[in-house]
């Protein structure tokens, strides 16, 4: 089967309906999106966007703050270019119908919050569910435009080349097993991180690094893959979905403890459970390994019942439905991965290395986020890089024509898999090399073991991609397997620590690292 269209978008977070929305006056639009559209890591979102709205900011402060946070490794053309056009993203989201939550004084017009990394007040929210409310606004808009049409439960295989051009992708239907052309004058990645390449992470299971394999095997570069965020305490409860326990927790006085009960930040750091995020996350690992053990607990049931109900309502009924009870229990936690920094490699009109081919979101390594990324500055970029694309996109449309002739996907020479527990084990095999030895704390020797076992295991699943019809889930397979290797090299080339990279063998900062770690694509 053939779909055609003027441009296809792969992925339904912020970044793919925020483009969908700016083209879809002047053109054919698809969706492609992995399971219901809006699914994905812009829907958990709790922070907010950041944006100077306030008379006391301005944007050198923001561009500054974003600076620091980046340890460094943020392209300051790139950061720039984000913050001001910060104010007009921001601006067009509230024409759309997004409802940030107002200043109850009425001075300002919007409730504005000081995050991690900000020295000023500029984050918009609504509540603590602005990823939520982005979404479901974007959404309801999606779905009553006649120019855009949405594809839901398809899963792309590969982008269609021709004469290094991008003209489209195959995409599987999951729901009937079999692989669709879509031909477009231009295609859009927005399929999010790939934090799911990890044994723990808060985000959800879309979220296994596609766009970023898709786009290495079609020839991009990507950049930055050794920087992944992790925050410090998601609940351990296997089997069931991340459920993060908030840093605001520690800072109304949670304790760290090992199973002994003993309080280990105190050794670790004079701010004890007050340390930042980074500090905490590895001290964490480090007692995992040190033990051998699978969690430490967050335990606040030194505070009174009134007092944590009052504070945490919204944690203490989530967490009873997993049976704990957070005025008596100590918390099982682990850190988790959370946002992937690195990505494909775009310029300020959001275009790859491939002609035809652009991308938006947390896919991408546009510079703004260098070796950490700030708060509530990531729903900024998925914003500010659609409307790039988008723009690029409208300014080409009427000398971009369809390509005509592309070779149906044959897989009349494999056959239905009769060994589903390959892809299980794994999947599973994968994500806790990557856990073990590429997580928060790294050495030479750990990421040489992970790197022989990701060989192998990319070899594996090589040969049963070869010889078997692919599914979602193979898919997501294969595409995990790339970026990890792309992620363990990336961290093998820096020989430092910076920001979210941190190495027992090269525990400071070196100058001659100040630069990105860019991966070509291998020649075919």
């Amino acid at each position: 089967m053939q779909h055609q269209m003027d441009v296809l978008i792969i992925g339904a977070g912020t970044a793919g309906l925020t483009a969908a929305l700016r083209l879809a006056d002047q053109a054919k639009v698809s969706i492609v999106c992995k399971t219901k559209l809006g699914e994905g890591s812009s829907l958990y979102a709790q922070g907010g966007i950041a944006a100077v709205m306030d008379k006391d900011d301005c944007l050198e402060s923001h561009i500054q703050d974003t600076l620091i946070a980046g340890d460094g490794l943020c392209d300051e053309a790139a950061v720039r270019f984000t913050v001001e056009n910060a104010r007009d993203c921001v601006n067009w989201l509230v024409d759309q119908g997004v409802s940030f939550t107002l200043d109850e004084r009425g001075e300002n017009g919007f409730h504005l919050t000081r995050e991690g990394g900000h020295s000023k007040r500029r984050i918009l929210h609504a509540a603590d569910a602005t990823g939520k409310e982005v979404q479901n606004t974007l959404v309801s808009l999606i779905k009553k435009h006649p120019n855009i049409r949405v594809f839901e439960d398809y899963n792309v295989v590969d982008m269609i080349l021709q004469n290094q051009r991008c003209v489209g992708a195959y995409v599987l239907n999951t729901t009937t097993g079999k692989v669709e052309t879509f031909l477009a004058k231009a295609s859009m990645l927005a399929s999010g991180g790939a934090s799911r390449v990890y044994r723990y992470s808060t985000n959800p299971v879309v979220s296994s690094g596609d766009g970023i394999a898709i786009a290495h095997r079609a020839g991009c570069r990507v950049a930055n893959l050794e920087f992944n965020q992790f925050h410090p305490t998601c609940l351990y409860h296997p089997g069931t979905s991340p459920f993060l326990l908030s840093e605001a927790l520690r800072g109304e006085g949670a304790y760290l403890r090992l199973p002994n009960g003993h309080r280990f930040m105190l050794d670790i750091d004079q701010r004890a459970e007050l340390a930042p995020r980074d500090i905490v996350a590895r001290a964490i690992d480090l007692q995992m390994k040190t033990y051998g053990i699978e969690y430490v607990f967050l335990d606040i049931t030194h505070k009174s019942s009134d007092f944590i109900q009052s504070h945490f309502p919204m944690i203490y009924q989530q967490l009873l439905q997993y049976g704990f009870d957070l005025t008596k229990d100590k918390i099982p936690v682990v850190p988790a991965a959370h946002y992937t920094c690195g990505g494909v490699m775009v310029n300020h009109q959001a275009r790859t290395d491939v002609f035809g081919l652009y991308a938006a979101g947390e896919v991408t390594y546009t510079g703004l986020h260098g070796a950490n990324r700030m708060a509530s500055n990531s729903l900024l970029e998925c914003v500010v890089y659609a409307f790039a694309a988008a723009k690029d996109i409208q300014n080409q449309l009427s000398t971009l024509t369809l390509c005509q002739h592309v070779d149906e996907w044959d897989d009349a020479l494999v056959t239905d898999s009769d060994e589903a527990i390959f892809i299980r084990h794994n999947w599973k095999e994968l994500r806790r090399s990557m856990w073990d030895f590429m997580g928060i704390v790294r050495s030479n020797k750990r990421l040489q073991r992970a790197a022989n076992r990701i060989r192998l295991l990319r070899q594996e699943v090589f040969d049963y991609y070869s010889d078997f019809k692919i599914t979602g889930d193979l898919l997501e397979l294969r595409n995990l397997v790339l970026v990890a290797e792309l992620m363990v090299e990336s961290a093998i080339r820096r020989k430092e620590s910076r920001g979210l990279h941190y190495t027992l063998d090269y525990k400071q900062k070196d100058k001659r690292f100040l630069r990105p770690t860019i991966i070509k694509p291998a020649k075919a």
